[in-house]
């Protein structure tokens, strides 16, 4: 069931490592096939040198496992809110990397400050508020995904495809696994070089025709960059 799926989520939580945003099992990578509905997800707490892509587990978008034989990560809840939410999105990723998290720990949004930032996220990349006793002492995992759906309010999560969820870490994503990864490991980046850029400069600001410019050089109407 879904094997090409599992293959591509398998091989994503694997570049998470590869790419250095993991350590030990702390992320998740999944993805979901709109088709069926169903959500292919690693499994919880298994070491990613041992697992394998029959170890990904199926799920649908209640959290019902529909196939494997391990329990789901534990993120799952936030993952489906995700894709029940924000519905032109493929896969998400998770990760404790460790500028973005200290960005999340901090409880700020990543500005937009320069270029590589605005090629990828249109936006500063948002902090969720602080969760109440009755959302961490309740469905957890499912109303961290409701705080990143309420934070995007007004915000088209297509074009700031990436979150930082306070005190806890981020998560991003894309069309595909690929292409989550992809954001994961830019938002990373992203986070480690607006650190030092206010570190040199606290007050910096960036023009924001740049913003548009290299935003919409890639993902505008009139898209002109790469082939």
């Amino acid at each position: 069931m879904l094997e090409a799926l599992k293959e591509k989520v398998f091989q994503a939580n694997l570049d998470l490592v590869k790419h250095g945003l993991v350590l030990f099992t702390w992320g998740n990578a999944s993805a979901i096939d709109r088709e069926s509905g169903w959500v292919v997800i690693k499994p919880s707490g298994i070491a990613y040198e041992k697992m394998r892509a029959e170890d990904m587990v199926v799920v649908d978008l209640e959290g019902n496992v529909v196939e494997g034989k391990w329990k789901p990560s534990s993120d799952t809840p936030t993952h489906l809110v995700l894709y029940q939410s924000f519905t032109d999105i493929a896969s998400v990723v998770h990760t404790h990397s460790t500028y973005a998290t200290a960005w999340a720990q901090a409880g700020r949004d990543i500005q937009n400050i320069g270029t590589t930032h605005a090629d990828y996220f249109h936006q500063a990349i948002p902090c969720t508020r602080d969760m109440t006793r009755a959302e961490v002492q309740g469905e957890y995992e499912k109303e961290t995904g409701n705080v990143i759906v309420a934070r995007f309010s007004g915000m088209n999560p297509n074009h700031t495809p990436g979150v930082l969820v306070k005190n806890h870490g981020p998560f991003a994503w894309g069309k595909d696994p690929v292409d989550a990864v992809h954001n994961a490991v830019v938002l990373e980046q992203v986070a480690r070089m607006a650190y030092i850029a206010f570190e040199i400069h606290p007050g910096l600001t960036m023009n924001p025709f740049l913003i548009e410019k290299h935003f919409n050089r890639k993902h505008g109407r009139n898209a002109y960059y790469g082939q």
